[in-house]
């Protein structure tokens, strides 16, 4: 998928998320979850249950996805205050996984441009700058503007219901997010502040000299807190059915 498709789809998940609003479909699982069905005795395949307790969610997702800023979306909201945003941003940006996900994009979208020089200087000069580009992009997207415009930057785990609820409510968190009086925004923060992060970026990688390459850095950022949400979402169920987690009969 190339990245100009890729924004029109969050354009059009921004436009359905205020016509379908997440609270709604959470009311309609709840009322269709177990024990509230009249037909409870029959399982929906359609339904996943998590046997993880997302009331304490892991601070690091199979060892190694950070996962600082996961809650459990059912539970009552209650506001962050300004020095547990910045915490929450602090955490992600310099945590150990931070540095391999910049080696994996430099890998991705590695330019052959010779201003990076060849070979291991190519690639060295590179992961830098993405390393760079994430720990900005986190410090704006999770705190800084957080901060500044009274948005939460949490991911709220939704935990169980269908598999299609729950990776639209993944995704489409990348575009609504809640304000610190709960209610629902649009996310400033990530869109924002991941443009700010790339128009820095422009200043120290020189490869950024086309509207279209600015706005592939802009989408790549974008694209990589959307896998994350996803991640954050399953990744505690996926945990719970490995063969070394399951209890013995």
């Amino acid at each position: 998928m190339s990245c100009k498709s890729f924004l029109h789809i969050a354009l059009i998940i921004a436009v359905l998320s205020f016509v379908a609003p997440l609270q709604a479909q959470s009311s309609s699982e709840e009322d269709s979850g177990p024990g509230t069905s009249a037909d409870s005795g029959k399982t929906d395949p359609g339904k996943i249950e998590s046997s993880a307790d997302p009331s304490k969610p892991s601070k690091r997702l199979f060892g190694v996805v950070p996962n600082y800023r996961t809650t459990d979306g059912n539970a009552p909201f209650s506001p962050l205050t300004n020095h547990q945003k910045l915490s929450i941003a602090t955490h992600d940006s310099f945590d150990w996984p931070t540095y391999v996900t910049a080696g994996a994009l430099t890998l991705i979208t590695r330019s052959h441009d010779p201003v990076y020089g060849t070979g291991v200087e190519s690639f060295a000069n590179q992961y830098v700058r993405w390393a760079g580009d994430q720990i900005i992009g986190n410090m704006l997207t999770e705190g800084i503007l957080p901060v500044a415009l009274h948005q939460d930057p949490r991911y709220f785990r939704m935990g169980s219901g269908r598999l299609s609820s729950r990776l639209w409510g993944a995704v489409s968190q990348i575009v609504v997010a809640k304000n610190d009086s709960g209610h629902r925004t649009f996310n400033t923060s990530e869109w924002l502040g991941n443009a700010m992060a790339t128009g820095i970026s422009n200043t120290y990688s020189p490869h950024l000299n086309s509207w279209s390459q600015r706005t592939d850095k802009w989408m790549w950022m974008i694209g990589s807190d959307t896998f994350s949400n996803v991640v954050k979402e399953f990744g505690p169920d996926i945990r719970q059915r490995l063969p070394h987690h399951q209890k013995p009969s």
